[in-house]
């Protein structure tokens, strides 16, 4: 399988981790260091060798950073996980702080009367940096870059860097050849009077190069850095023993492959200005290029909107992978009414659920670690399961499942919450209000130039009516055969970008009772013209792109508005249409059954 079940980490691994840190940090005269969930390339999905914050916290989410000083470790966390790194840390070690709402270098002046905090500066952007060094003016704390990360020192089992091999992404899925990409790049790159750009996200050296690889589970990217110059030409830093002779070929004489290690003297040898992303490039590129001499220009990563843009090629290959991956949850969710509760566990469902995926003989991995929360455990976000917290499905509870497939023509992620017997009124009310808020943003009509955070109360609002919440943002962007979480687009309260036609995004409104259930449910859509009404302003709206029916036996009809009843049965319509093509047998009629009108 993909996916595997084995605990990374345990918190009484914790303290001594701790303890040698300390110490180590005492030799080195420093009073506290940084300890983010990051690796150079500041993607938010990380290599084994980079997962310096599971390794010392034993937290295993995909954000958050630890801050340790003398007398207090915090382990920073937002809303998704607060429930997770209760159960993961050792409390007595270390203390969880609510991040973004208490910030780090408020923290560390209320902690820390005086001494220096150091920080590795690859694993830092500049952004981070600048922020927390305002925040620290005239405070006798101070931080200081580190030239040896003290972590990786006193880590004995380091892994080593990941060598996946790079693959070819063919041009009729990409929509067009990198060549292409590197020549309309470098022309904006022309027009701004920059000489060149560094790109150190690797899904969008990836995407750039029309290229994919393995060094990151679930997230088909090599890692790997590159100066994208003003001419179209590339040159890529990343381990030449991953690219053989036909990836060779593909890249062709103007992208020029070397080894990592080699980038910092490339970096002293451009000529200015260069375009560095102040958000996502770790500070060290701007400290060498700083050193030599070489003017930056801060500046978004080149790739970030192209690529957030699908066009018609990438867009039509995603629909056809949401549709085979809709007939393998289609499947799934008819065995899951046969066989449930028996004697089923969260694993057992897990595995099932890869198994119809894989029958698909399309799969290329899974998009991340299925969630599969049954009653309490549905309340914890990202909840990932394993042998020690395996747990029985059990009648009259929720059992939350998101989940999702890399095909190399898209990316997909679903979440559906199912009934397991009769869990009661409670759950039902909740249920249908967040299918309220998933159905209004699937809806919308909204005028261009609007972002994520213009339409986020949309998905909250029939929750707010009834006192209630979710601590996560709505939707995140996602990738064309590429990273599951994808910027920078998405629909959240703290997103400033403006939504364009091609971006994917995920539909996810919840609602969590801890201790008790969890609910969520999630499409992804795709952001489209809309067609003309009224006065023709131009607006935007959404293309629905996955298919699976809801579990009618969670939703009260009778609180549905006529407008939420009709986009419900024309979606359910739509469902048995696209799928029951591609089901059949017991399949075929339990479709028609949960499609059938409300």
């Amino acid at each position: 399988m993909f996916q595997t079940f084995d605990s990374h980490s345990s918190p009484t691994q914790g303290p001594p981790r701790l303890a040698a840190l300390r110490a180590r940090l005492a030799d080195m005269g420093l009073a506290g260091f940084l300890v983010p969930r990051a690796d150079a390339h500041q993607g938010e999905y990380v290599a084994a060798r980079d997962e310096r914050l599971q390794w010392l916290t034993g937290f295993t989410g995909s954000a958050g950073f630890c801050i340790v000083l003398p007398d207090v470790a915090g382990v920073f966390i937002d809303g998704r996980y607060r429930t997770q790194v209760k159960a993961q840390v050792d409390l007595a070690a270390y203390t969880p702080v609510p991040w973004p709402e208490v910030k780090p270098g408020e923290w560390i002046a209320e902690h820390l009367s005086a001494g220096m905090v150091g920080f590795d500066p690859w694993l830092h952007t500049a952004d981070e940096i600048e922020k927390l060094e305002k925040a620290l003016e005239g405070s006798p704390v101070t931080i200081s870059r580190v030239t040896k990360n003290p972590l990786d020192t006193i880590w004995p089992d380091h892994p080593p860097a990941p060598l996946g091999k790079a693959f070819i992404h063919p041009d009729h899925l990409a929509g067009e050849s990198h060549a292409q990409k590197r020549t309309r790049l470098a022309e904006e790159l022309r027009k701004a009077g920059q000489r060149a750009a560094v790109l150190t996200l690797p899904d969008s050296l990836c995407w750039l190069l029309n290229i994919r690889g393995a060094d990151v589970p679930k997230n088909p990217v090599v890692h790997g850095f590159a100066l994208l110059h003003d001419d179209g030409r590339v040159d890529l830093f990343s381990d030449p023993a991953k690219y053989d002779d036909a990836v060779r070929a593909h890249l062709g004489p103007e992208v020029r492959l070397a080894p990592p290690d080699a980038l910092a003297d490339a970096l002293r040898a451009l000529a200015g200005p260069v375009r560095v992303d102040k958000g996502s490039a770790p500070l060290a590129v701007a400290d060498i290029l700083r050193a030599a001499g070489v003017e930056v220009a801060w500046g978004d990563d080149p790739c970030k909107l192209p690529k957030a843009r699908k066009n018609p090629a990438e867009i039509a290959a995603t629909r056809e992978a949401h549709l085979r991956d809709g007939a393998a949850m289609v499947e799934f969710l008819c065995w899951l009414d046969r066989e449930a509760p028996g004697t089923l566990t969260e694993i057992a469902v897990v595995q099932a659920l890869e198994g119809f995926r894989r029958a698909t003989n399309a799969l290329h991995d899974i998009s991340f670690d299925t969630i599969c929360g049954a009653g309490p455990n549905g309340a914890i976000i990202h909840y990932r399961v394993t042998e020690e917290t395996n747990r029985p499905i059990r009648a009259g509870e929720l059992l939350l499942v998101d989940s999702g497939g890399q095909y190399v023509d898209g990316t997909t992620d679903i979440t559906r919450t199912i009934a397991i017997g009769d869990p009661g009124e409670e759950a039902r009310a909740a249920y249908t209000r967040v299918l309220q808020g998933m159905i209004a943003i699937s809806r919308a009509r909204f005028p261009k130039g609007l972002s994520g955070r213009d339409i986020d109360a949309l998905a909250r609002f029939p929750l707010w009516l009834a006192g209630q919440d979710y601590d996560h943002g709505t939707g995140h962007g996602v990738g064309a055969f590429l990273s599951v979480h994808e910027g920078p687009q998405r629909i959240s309260r703290l997103s400033e970008v403006s939504l364009e036609p091609g971006m994917i995004l995920s539909n996810e409104p919840g609602y969590y009772r801890e201790g008790a259930f969890g609910i969520r449910l999630e499409n992804l859509i795709v952001v489209e013209p809309a067609p003309p009404l009224g006065d023709n302003r131009a607006q935007l709206a959404f293309e629905t792109l996955t298919w699976v029916p809801f579990d009618r036996r969670l939703i009260r009809a009778a609180d549905l508005a006529p407008g939420e009843r009709a986009w419900l049965d024309a979606y359910h319509a739509q469902v048995l249409e696209k799928l029951g093509k591609r089901v059949a047998g017991a399949t075929l009629s339990w479709l028609q059954d949960a499609c059938a009108p409300l």
